[in-house]
């Protein structure tokens, strides 16, 4: 009877040392590990300000953004007859785009030029930060690293290389970002109505007083339910997104851990996980550019409910 024990427990201590897809994929789309973050800071109030690895990636797609367009802004109007061309010609085809496509339809003419600015912003930074993800920067440092830096297990280089780099896939940030949308909703109400009409408004006129009980709470309700679900749509697309590509790719070292070769895992890699990653990738490409733009329209679309109440 002892016999049978030895083996099992052998046995469980071989699968416990083989590959774990469910940790590796769970890493590399998490915040990285939060006991050990990028820079540590004390808390205040019971919060952590620590930088951790969305929040450098927040602070790094915030850059680009402001830095690219500033640039390109200010290369263009230091011309002696601006005229758009190269990278300015994007730009302007963008503005215009956000401004007659979504903002336009829906907020109206008259408020088209306050909130167009709010809605290219949501756009430029979502898809930056979606798209950012796909580029393996902190895989190519982890390997820089495992082959020439070797640094120590709790080093800046190893907190950097854990982590998924795509901060819209935290539902943290997402929330942040809907909480925006939220506000918005509330200020553009509030100045086109009145702050107290825009709260009588969440009840339509005509409607008798008896069904009052049943309504206000239903349209308290809905007033929470649309950020809800911008957050939820946004980062669980991008979370699922990362975790089918590396799920894929992980059938090469789960196969190479069942047959204990290399060649099996190498032949599955080459035939079935690289194409259908590749496949993945590109179909993400597109899912980057449709969730910023479905988080925007939305957006939008709240926005002008708020301001043309009676439509």
């Amino acid at each position: 009877m002892a016999q049978p024990e030895i083996h099992t427990e052998h046995g469980a201590e071989n699968t416990a040392e083989g590959f774990n897809a469910g940790e590796v994929i769970i890493e590399h789309v998490a915040n990285g590990p939060l006991d050990h973050p990028i820079v540590h800071l004390p808390s205040i109030a019971g919060i952590d300000f620590s930088v951790t690895k969305h929040v450098l990636m927040l602070w790094i797609v915030a850059g680009i953004v402001f830095g690219t367009v500033t640039w390109a802004t200010r290369r263009y109007l230091k011309q002696e007859r601006p005229v758009p061309h190269g990278f300015m010609n994007a730009v302007e085809w963008l503005v215009q785009a956000i401004r007659d496509s979504i903002a336009l339809p829906n907020v109206g003419s008259k408020y088209v030029k306050a909130w167009t600015p709010l809605f290219l912003t949501f756009f430029c930074f979502i898809v930056v930060a979606n798209g950012i993800g796909l580029v393996p920067i902190f895989e190519v440092l982890g390997l820089v690293d495992h082959a020439l830096l070797h640094s120590g297990e709790h080093s800046l280089v190893k907190r950097l290389i854990h982590g998924g780099a795509t901060a819209t896939a935290n539902y943290n940030v997402t929330a942040g970002l809907a909480t925006i949308t939220f506000f918005a909703i509330i200020i553009a109400g509030s100045k086109a109505h009145g702050f107290v009409q825009h709260w009588k408004n969440l009840v339509p006129s005509g409607v008798s007083k008896a069904i009052y009980p049943i309504l206000i709470p239903i349209e308290l309700m809905g007033m929470l339910v649309r950020p809800f679900a911008l957050t939820m749509r946004l980062a669980a697309n991008m979370t699922g997104g990362h975790i089918a590509i590396l799920a894929i790719l992980s059938f090469v070292f789960l196969f190479n851990d069942l047959f204990n070769s290399a060649a099996v895992g190498i032949g599955v890699g080459m035939m079935l996980s690289v194409p259908l990653a590749v496949g993945i990738s590109a179909l993400e490409i597109v899912v980057i550019l449709v969730q910023a733009y479905v988080f925007t329209l939305l957006t939008a679309v709240f926005v002008g409910m708020a301001i043309n109440v009676h439509h």
